[in-house]
């Protein structure tokens, strides 16, 4: 079956061939593809009356809920893009995102995790949002149960181009300000059919998506994906251990993707006095962290997923390589596997010249399945993506003579935190704004349980002694709490080089 080159037709097409299949299942509701489709068509119809058109943006600030799908679809049919927020943004965060992507409308939730989204956004200007909607509550365009105007429908689908933008999805650098990678549907369907074939995800599966929605790994290789295949989503709003293995019994899932922590949870639970279920698991996909060779032997002869994979992606691009069915458990837990079908991966040195099989050099990529560039920011579309259409990855690593590749270092300052890309720049940048800091500095040191956490070296202001107490209260109140700082030091003066560039190795050394 050829994939389908749009989004929403990935929808269409499941409705059409698979209409009584379950699509999403929830606590309190099942979706068959059909009536997904139904309620994306009467979404998307809301949208072309509300005036919304190829060129316009979105935003969706909200945990995994089928009406975050539902709601994506229907803005997508029109030709306009969405904008996914972080869940853990504060209202200073989502707010600058909004006004830069000139959304229309905001769709959010009233109380995810004691937050109310709205109320965050209470002090900032945002002159283009015409109207915030509610997922969960009655102001919502996925609630409303009105006849489809199959026609209104069938034009905007006709019209839908693939090289449309599907989304605008921010990755922050070393700037501090947050770049937004606009990518095409074309380039999410076809890259992303070619990620499930490798990882065998197949029509009837039951996909346990833990990963955000507003994450590629939850979205388009989450529900997009699932759509494509025929694979049935069951969305995770908040990741727990013991609702994880529930959902694994109760609906039987075979497809769970996920970092190491959480087949290693599910491993405990087998110890425990009551031995769960899994018979059901079939596939696990990580690569957010390193997987040990006795992890993989385990979740293949105590979890019974035969099917472990591990693999290697971005923002700017989706997924780049993953390994195969049938590699060893040292290749799964050692490399992030070879390039899907039709990326090309070049390992280079500083002067962009190849360097030998087994020599570390850095990871530059180039497919049809690039990201069309960084909105509005050209320069950095052009530091990123050079002339010949190599995006630099800045990560650091070894490609073997099998073309497998394995990371090792980072070229740039950005960390992981509990799963979450950290970027200094962007953090510093926040912290500026606090009153009592002059100059802030933010260093990645390792931690037990999130593997790394942010320390802040700060010169504070003349006349002002602030603590590491309040500048870890301010911290939180005013970015998401995974880029917080959890170790602050006091120093006189930042180290730096001749050029006045900040000396970050001294501070780690330090």
């Amino acid at each position: 079956m050829m994939a389908p080159q749009t989004i929403p037709h990935a929808a269409q097409n499941a409705a059409s061939l698979w209409p009584d299949n379950p699509a999403i299942i929830t606590e309190d509701k099942t979706w068959s593809f059909s009536q997904l489709w139904d309620d994306a068509q009467r979404c998307g119809e809301k949208f072309l009356r509300a005036g919304l058109k190829r060129g316009d943006r979105i935003a969706i600030w909200a945990p995994n809920l089928p009406e975050w799908i539902i709601t994506a679809l229907g803005a997508q049919i029109t030709g306009a893009s969405i904008v996914p927020l972080n869940t853990r943004f504060k209202g200073r965060e989502a707010g600058d995102l909004l006004r830069r992507t000139k959304a229309k409308f905001l769709f959010t939730v009233k109380d995810f995790l004691g937050a109310d989204y709205s109320d965050l956004l209470k002090s900032e200007d945002l002159p283009d949002l015409e109207a915030i909607h509610y997922l969960d509550g009655e102001n919502s365009f996925a609630a409303d149960q009105e006849d489809i105007d199959h026609t209104v429908i069938s034009e905007a689908m006709d019209s839908l181009d693939p090289d449309t933008f599907a989304d605008i999805i921010f990755t922050s650098g070393t700037t501090g300000a947050p770049k937004g990678a606009m990518t095409t549907h074309k380039a999410a369907i076809n890259l992303f059919t070619a990620w499930a074939d490798r990882v065998d995800l197949r029509r009837g599966d039951r996909y346990l998506i833990i990963n955000p929605f507003f994450h590629t790994f939850g979205y388009k290789a989450g529900w997009v994906i699932a759509l494509a295949k025929g694979a049935t989503i069951v969305p995770l709003p908040i990741f727990d251990i013991p609702e994880t293995i529930r959902q694994i019994e109760k609906n039987g899932i075979s497809f769970l993707p996920g970092p190491p922590t959480i087949y290693q949870s599910l491993l405990q639970a087998l110890g425990g006095k009551r031995r769960p279920d899994f018979s059901s698991l079939r596939v696990a996909v990580t690569g957010a962290a390193p997987v040990a060779p006795a992890l993989v032997d385990r979740m293949k002869n105590e979890l019974g997923m035969g099917n472990v994979v591990n693999g290697y992606g971005m923002t700017e691009h989706g997924a780049i390589s993953m390994t195969c069915q049938g590699d060893d458990d040292e290749t799964v837990a050692n490399t992030c596997g070879c390039p899907l079908p039709g990326v090309e991966v070049r390992c280079v040195d500083d002067a962009g010249c190849d360097v030998d099989a087994g020599e570390i050099g850095e990871f530059w990529i180039r497919s049809p399945f690039l990201m069309s560039g960084y909105m509005d920011d050209p320069k950095a579309t052009a530091d990123t993506i050079n002339s010949d259409g190599w995006l630099k990855t800045g990560d650091v690593g070894i490609m073997n003579a099998a073309g497998y590749l394995k990371i090792t270092d980072r070229k740039k300052d950005m960390y992981i935190s509990g799963g979450f890309n950290c970027y200094p720049a962007e953090i510093e940048s926040i912290l500026a704004g606090h009153p009592s800091v002059e100059m802030v500095a933010i260093v990645a040191v390792p931690d037990e349980r999130m593997g790394e956490v942010g320390k802040a070296f700060i010169v504070p202001r003349p006349n002002t002694s602030p603590s590491a107490d309040e500048i870890i209260a301010w911290s939180r109140e005013n970015m998401a709490n995974y880029k917080v700082p959890h170790r602050v030091e006091f120093i006189d003066e930042l180290p730096k080089n001749a050029g006045g560039k900040v000396l970050r190795r001294v501070l780690r050394e330090a």
